[in-house]
């Protein structure tokens, strides 16, 4: 399947077989770095890695992967781009294409990276923006793959704040593969019923369903998958907390809900993760509202169902198979 030349900005704009050829090559990429194989196939190709939101993850796979690929990398963080400030975003994409084979953007509205793919002439890949996840969702699919042999059927749940990037990916991912996605959250932190009405339409070709609920009981009955996210995102204000812990708490991921899954079930979540007070802000919010955890608890977390570090892993071997496939490198 040749997807040399194209941006990844979210898997709307890709077909079931092309998701599922990425997270083919994805398996096979991991392969290779567990026996030692080199796939530095991109030797004198660089990429210009775009944050204006920090991240560990996402920053730190997009530079192993490059590296692995023979790829050079140029990271620039929030202080070191004028990209929107003293430089148009059109200026900026055309300057960084004429400098790189692929360029990363991590930051705010979707309609960045968007121009960003618009002027720069090469491959531009969406590193998370408000709306979408969409490298996050490979990484999530593979390691559900790699648990349960197979995508079409299996049961997840999005647990907490669904209306972002996060329950959105998730939502368009499941209805794409044929998966059953159920977001279960108070019905104002639902997903947008225009993504809704047109993820169904991806469902209906693929033999998938969408379920929103307020019901944790119902709503996580049979799942195959509990996921979740923190509760506040970067750059939202601080006194976002006092509500989303008071909306949210009925949804943390708890034993009692992992119980009321399949007993085969495994909890996901695309970190960092609030599960105890060895944190900043884990801290503080102790102090504000005695609570030891937010979204997930720690026995949760910490649990044999827990596969998070294996889906961080994957962050990196499936950005490795986005940057090789719209860079031609397989």
């Amino acid at each position: 399947m040749n997807l040399k030349g194209r941006n990844f900005l979210t898997l709307k704009d890709f077909t079931p077989e092309e998701i599922t050829y990425l997270l083919d090559l994805a398996a096979e990429l991991k392969d290779k770095k567990k026996r030692g194989v080199p796939v530095d196939t991109l030797r004198g190709k660089n990429v210009a890695l775009i944050f204006e939101k920090t991240s560990t993850r996402t920053r730190c796979a997009f530079e192993v992967a490059a590296h692995d690929l023979g790829m050079g990398t140029t990271y620039l963080d929030p202080s070191g781009s004028q990209i929107g400030k003293k430089e148009s975003i059109e200026d900026t994409a055309r300057v960084l294409g004429r400098m790189f084979e692929g360029i990363e953007y991590r930051g705010f509205g979707q309609e960045i990276v968007e121009e960003l793919a618009k002027y720069a002439g090469v491959p531009v890949w969406n590193g998370l923006t408000n709306e979408y996840h969409p490298t996050q969702m490979l990484a999530d699919l593979l390691t559900v793959k790699e648990e349960f042999g197979r995508l079409e059927g299996i049961r997840l749940v999005y647990m907490g704040d669904a209306r972002y990037n996060m329950g959105n990916s998730l939502m368009i991912a499941c209805s794409k593969l044929g998966m059953h996605f159920v977001a279960c959250a108070p019905e104002k932190y639902f997903p947008s019923q225009e993504l809704v009405a047109q993820c169904e339409k991806y469902a209906e070709q693929s033999g998938g369903t969408i379920t929103l609920t307020e019901n944790v009981v119902a709503g996580t009955r049979d799942a195959d998958v509990i996921y979740t996210d923190v509760w506040v995102s970067m750059g939202e204000p601080d006194e976002v907390w006092e509500e989303r812990i008071q909306d949210l708490t009925p949804y943390k991921v708890t034993a009692k809900v992992m119980e009321n899954a399949r007993p085969e079930a495994i909890f996901l979540h695309c970190l960092p993760a609030f599960h105890d007070l060895k944190t900043k802000i884990g801290k503080e919010m102790h102090e504000r509202f005695s609570i030891t955890d937010m979204e997930v608890t720690d026995e949760v977390f910490e649990s044999s169902q827990s596969r998070v570090f294996d889906e961080a892993e994957n962050r990196m071997h499936t950005i490795k198979a986005v940057m090789a496939a719209t860079l031609g490198a397989v």
